[in-house]
């Protein structure tokens, strides 16, 4: 039995700040790169030169830059915001400029996933949805989009394991997530092997854990439709 020195429930919490850390990252990350992916494959130059510049500039920068430009680069705008919102002391939280940088880049690399997947949606089906006279909302929502979000899902998924561990990047600016409170642990133990390999194992669980959600959300958007086989 690991001796955690009393810091388990502190490490608990690491976990659960975590969690919440990566899953709102995700639903800001998703967002976006749904928004990049559809400006990339429209008709308008604009939105393609908007969704081109997006996925290269983020992906181009380390998300750790992404994270310290987050949190330290907006100081003086939100000091400005305070100052007209009559709250000086108004700044970003570790937690949100976190959210914020790892969602930004999630939904840059999720933008190419989610490209490529509308680009595998046969034309003959949005054809088909404006013969029948379908709004081109009601094409994207009721044919589109189930067939890229299953055909997108593999990539994501991939994407989120790596969201997930680069939780790990806003240790720096002070968010108590996993890394923090072991680092906490060690600096007060002095038992650095025991503390990361607890926090290894603690990434490695919730890896696992999200692999199994995925494998069921790929069986579920797989409903109806039948593989080839050759």
């Amino acid at each position: 039995m690991i001796d955690l020195h009393g810091f388990g429930p502190a490490l608990a919490a690491g976990t659960l700040m975590t969690i919440k850390l990566a899953l709102c990252a995700l639903v800001l990350g998703l967002v976006l790169g749904l928004a990049g992916a559809l400006a990339k494959t429209s008709s308008s130059w604009i939105l393609v030169y908007i969704g081109g510049l997006y996925s290269t500039v983020v992906r181009g920068i380390p998300e750790l830059l992404w994270v310290l430009l987050m949190y330290f680069g907006t100081v003086n705008a939100m000091r400005a915001l305070g100052t007209w919102l009559g709250r000086p002391d108004l700044e970003l939280s570790p937690f949100a400029a976190g959210v914020l940088a790892l969602g930004l880049c999630f939904g840059a690399y999720a933008t190419e996933v989610f490209r490529g997947a509308l680009l595998a949606v046969p034309p003959g089906h949005r054809e088909a949805g404006l013969a029948l006279g379908l709004s081109t909302v009601r094409i994207y929502w009721r044919i589109i989009l189930p067939q890229m979000w299953r055909m997108a899902l593999p990539g994501l998924g991939n994407l989120f394991m790596i969201l997930m561990k680069d939780t790990a990047l806003v240790s720096v600016i002070g968010l108590e997530e996993i890394m923090r409170r072991s680092q906490i642990a060690v600096t007060a133990s002095k038992q650095p092997f025991t503390f990361f390999l607890v926090a290894a194992l603690i990434y490695l669980s919730l890896t696992i854990v999200a692999m199994i959600g995925l494998h069921f959300l790929e069986r579920q958007a797989s409903r109806g439709f039948v593989r080839a086989t050759v």
